[in-house]
């Protein structure tokens, strides 16, 4: 039957896909297999269970057909598919460098050639006028391969050994293999599922995590390269609310070893010139609190929440960790995000306001002081420190107009200094556009931030087009960032807004703790005001407004449209969490249990029923919905492939309106699609031009080239 319908729909494709009528293909039909089960006495009907059995040649026919179908609706935006791709990569610098960093006697960057699609990672031994030595080619590894991301790269303490980790399917099961750099060889170790590693101080010691099937990284070990046999497992975390992982300090002193809760989590700890010492506890885990550890001489610097939903800072001692000493106090509108100690300062990353700024404080005076930038909508991160005692703090500052950039902020001075900014290609201008925040009110009365970008000229008169997107989950704030692709829409006339809804972090820890378990319900009602805001202030109309959201930004998608199916022009969403309770009983499942502090457990009658609410794929119904375009990735290990498809399937039974249904499956790629940056850039050409054909908006950008209003 699914051969059919692929055969049919892939029949289609040479004529254009009309708006309405008989002419139009007819898209996928998913058989229904009755499955009911019965939950806290209410029935939950899943007739597309079905789909989750991956290997079955059903299964994959069905995801073709649909595919198919998608390629047929998007068949008249090729030219514009293709047009709206080479835009974006004429503002990208195909070959390019990134600004080394130094650790030991190394500098390490990495470069881009034009024409590859992956990184290539070098570095130089004591000057930057050193010879080069390319130490990973990630073109080289992908070779052969239909997915190729690096997950972590660790370099022994004399730069001899590297220990990295590949994924080649997209599932995010990633393997370590240890590089002698001296030949450009990888030894014989092959670890698969490994998610973090560190070594010790004497360049042979290797500690990693692994992780079981529902891919919580839950075992230690140690390994001695060049040493046969078994590698000695260390620890297992027992409890499936937690994953380990293990890291080096800065100061290069200790080993640590950290297991992490959602809501909870521990620290221990041993010197990293001892790999076989015996680890001692910093503060064991205890119900809600969470706290994270950095290391100076003979002190620890812990973040910690304890009396502090927002975060404080406090210091022990090294000999007594459990004595806590507080450095920063409590404050109720400024969050601490992390901590970065150094041999004469500290730096605290921190968020007021929506944004977040960087604070240094002398630890021989206790003076701090705050980064000031000049724009005031931003995004500011540390980036790469890796030594101990630098003369300044490296950040990758960025807004919606300013491109990627690289500073030094001197320790003492606090000026900072600007390596490099991103080239963006093409007679790009800043000051063509314009950025500002805005607000929305919640239905309780809370102010929700919304952050706006356009280009000068702009008429707020509710005819223009306009892109909302939002996330607001597990604490993740929606920051103001720099997207060379987003001028494609922009110069169609669009305005891009970034809501900064709660269950995100943007206000700080209140913020995302007002939009989780009981109460998540404000996720979904904050965006249909922030939509509804938009469109009030005639930015737009809803006739015009596309939303987009993708994993738990998909879960948003899901409940926001079934609630308000009204409200939206068109609905994109990628690799969306849809099948909230069903995959929320499967504790096999990657992120089910560790996640029961950030959803709910449905076996607990009350968070069921709060589960059941909102649930998109439980909420389905039989009404006019916007046409919708569903992204997903068959390789997907965060958002199981099948909730997308079964909850695509459900609503093409039920929908009573004629408005298109695309859903589009990446064969190849993860849950962030697929792994090479120009397969991304063909995903980002197809959304907007998925945005332009169904908002009817034309395709006539104002030229870069056209001098600023």
């Amino acid at each position: 039957m699914q051969k059919l319908a692929a055969a049919l729909v892939l029949a289609s494709i040479a004529a254009p896909f009309p708006a309405s009528g008989a002419d139009r293909p007819s898209p996928p039909v998913a058989r229904k297999v009755p499955r009911t089960i019965e939950l806290h006495g209410q029935k939950l009907r899943d007739d597309y269970y079905w789909l989750r059995d991956k290997p079955s040649l059903e299964v994959r026919e069905y995801l073709e057909a649909e595919n198919a179908y998608a390629e047929a609706f998007m068949k008249d935006t090729e030219v514009l598919q293709k047009r709206i791709y080479d835009e974006i990569l004429s503002r990208i610098k195909e070959t390019d460098v990134s600004v080394p960093y130094r650790r030991g006697g190394y500098y390490y960057y990495s470069r881009t050639e034009a024409g590859k699609q992956y990184s290539i990672f070098c570095r130089k031994k004591g000057s930057l006028d050193a010879k080069e030595e390319v130490y990973l080619d990630v073109n080289e590894l992908a070779k052969g391969q239909k997915f190729m991301s690096v997950g972590l790269q660790e370099f022994s303490d004399d730069g001899r050994f590297l220990a990295y980790s590949t994924d080649d399917t997209g599932f995010r099961d990633y393997t370590l293999r240890v590089r002698d750099l001296t030949t450009g060889q990888d030894g014989p170790e092959q670890v698969a599922k490994v998610r973090s590693a560190a070594w010790a101080q004497d360049g042979k010691t290797l500690f990693y995590t692994t992780t079981n099937n529902a891919k919580r990284s839950y075992r230690l070990y140690r390994h001695v390269v060049g040493q046969s046999g078994s590698d000695t497992l260390l620890e297992e975390e027992k409890d499936d609310r937690f994953s380990l992982f293990v890291r080096r300090s800065r100061s290069r002193a200790l080993l640590m070893l950290g297991s992490r809760s959602r809501t909870q989590n521990e620290f221990r700890f041993w010197p990293a010139d001892k790999p076989e010492a015996p680890m001692r506890m910093v503060a064991a885990r205890k119900t809600d609190l969470e706290y994270d550890v950095d290391h100076r001489g003979d002190l620890f610097y812990i973040r910690t929440n304890d009396g502090c939903r927002n975060f404080r800072v406090v210091t022990a001692p090294v000999s007594d960790p459990g004595t806590w000493t507080e450095l920063v106090p409590c404050r109720d509108k400024v969050a601490v995000e992390d901590i970065d100690a150094f041999a004469s300062h500290l730096v605290l990353s921190e968020r007021a306001d929506a944004t977040p700024r960087i604070a240094i404080r002398d630890l021989a005076t206790g003076q701090t002081r705050t980064v000031a930038w000049d724009e005031p909508l931003h995004a500011v991160f540390g980036s790469r420190n890796a030594e101990f005692d630098p003369p300044a703090f490296r950040v990758e500052y960025q807004s919606f107009t300013t491109p990627a950039s690289v500073y030094d902020v001197d320790l003492k001075s606090l000026k900072p200094t600007l390596l490099k900014r991103t080239e963006v290609p093409g007679g790009y201008d800043p000051a063509r556009y314009v950025s500002e925040r805005g607000w929305a009110t919640a239905t309780d009365g809370t102010r929700i931030p919304l952050s706006f970008v356009y280009r000068k000229g702009f008429k707020k008169d509710g005819k223009a087009p306009a892109f909302l997107t939002a996330y607001g989950s597990y604490g993740f704030p929606s920051d103001v960032t720099f997207s060379s692709g987003r001028f494609s829409l922009l110069d169609r006339g669009f305005v891009w807004v970034v809501a900064h809804i709660r269950g995100g972090g943007d206000m700080g820890k209140a913020w995302h703790d007002q939009g989780r378990m009981a109460n998540k319900k404000n996720t979904f009602t904050d965006f249909i005001a922030s939509a509804e805001a938009v469109i009030d202030q005639k930015w737009t109309s809803k006739e015009k407004l596309a939303i987009q959201g993708g994993s738990a930004g998909g879960l948003l998608m899901g409940a926001v449209t079934n609630m308000r199916p009204d409200l939206f022009g068109c609905v994109l969403s990628h690799v969306p969490f849809v099948d909230v309770i069903n995959s929320m009983l499967d504790e096999s499942l990657p992120l089910t249990v560790e996640e029961f502090e950030e959803w709910g457990n449905p076996r607990k009658k009350e968070e069921f029923d709060t589960m059941r609410a909102y649930s998109p794929y439980d909420n389905l119904a039989a009404k006019a919905y916007p046409t919708i375009l569903v992204k997903t990735s068959f390789d997907d290990s965060q958002v199981m492939y099948w909730e997308p498809a079964k909850y695509v399937a459900k609503l093409r039974s039920l929908k009573t309106d004629s408005n298109p249904l695309i859903f589009k499956t990446n064969m190849a790629g993860g849950h962030g699609g697929s792994s090479g940056r120009y397969d991304r850039l063909k995903e980002t050409a197809f959304d907007y031009a998925f945005t332009l054909k169904v908002l009817g908006v034309p395709d006539s950008p104002t030229l870069p080239t056209t001098p600023a209003l």
